[in-house]
């Protein structure tokens, strides 16, 4: 599957006081959806409301990034967590983001995991079930969509829960023949070379389909593509992704 637009989706708000990760206010200049860190992972209040100012000023959807509270970790560590705790942890990140998201003229459009809790809802039933009754619990009941891998456990608990899926690839992350992540501990996890980032993106956008780090062609049909904002020259990574896909005659919008 192919499409005519695809929405450009990066972390965003990913320090804690005085420390800074994300040059959040150029990025915002070239996505269309910011998925917010909400303080569990990074994150904290006076990030979260001013990356929320700057993106309603932008008319950047924002997002509610989710994760386990790991801020030692930065959310990349696994942990069991029982899915009463995790679904309440996951409604006060989105209700805090709701917060400052409110008083900037938005709202939280969308919530995607972050790290370890990303990629363990791919399987997990039940860690993925309790992210959609955070889902519904912080939203008060509304249909707020879903941001995550294709096929993934969570896009399935949330379909069932009446909740929109957003399909959604990455054009910085090696994917396994069966079409998950490769571990960011595996060499190679995270795509460093531009010119192969570029590439790999339209592919997505043009093709739906994306190369394994075995070398097989996987299929990614993805409505949105992440890049990530903690990668080294991040901004200029994204601008040349986005400009080669608008090149290319595809339209960076967010997802309706």
């Amino acid at each position: 599957m192919t499409w005519a637009s695809i929405d450009l989706n990066a972390d965003l708000g990913e320090g804690f006081g005085r420390w800074t990760l994300t040059d959040d206010e150029e990025l915002l200049s070239v996505v269309t959806s910011a998925n917010v860190a909400c303080g569990f992972h990074a994150g904290d209040a006076v990030t979260m409301r001013r990356v929320c100012e700057r993106a309603a000023a932008g008319g950047v959807r924002i997002g509610a990034q989710v994760s386990y509270r790991d801020l030692a970790g930065f959310g990349r560590r696994s942990m069991d967590v029982p899915a009463d705790e995790l679904a309440a942890e996951v409604a006060y990140q989105i209700g805090a983001l709701e917060v400052f998201a409110r008083a900037a003229g938005s709202r939280v459009s969308y919530v995607k995991p972050h790290g370890a809790l990303y990629n363990r809802v791919v399987r997990d039933e039940e860690q993925a079930r309790a992210v959609v009754d955070g889902i519904l619990l912080g939203s008060g009941g509304e249909g707020l969509p879903v941001l995550g891998l294709p096929g993934s456990r969570l896009h399935e608990a949330a379909a069932e829960a009446g909740l929109p899926v957003v399909t959604e690839a990455f054009g910085d992350r090696a994917y396994t023949a069966d079409g998950s992540l490769l571990p960011r501990g595996q060499e190679g996890a995270v795509v460093t070379d531009p010119a192969e980032v570029v590439e790999r993106s339209l592919s997505v956008a043009r093709f739906g389909v994306v190369t394994s780090h075995c070398g097989r062609t996987v299929a990614v049909r993805a409505r949105s593509l992440c890049l990530h904002g903690d990668t080294p020259g991040a901004v200029d990574l994204a601008r040349r992704v986005r400009g080669q896909l608008e090149a290319a005659g595809v339209r960076v919008e967010a997802f309706a």
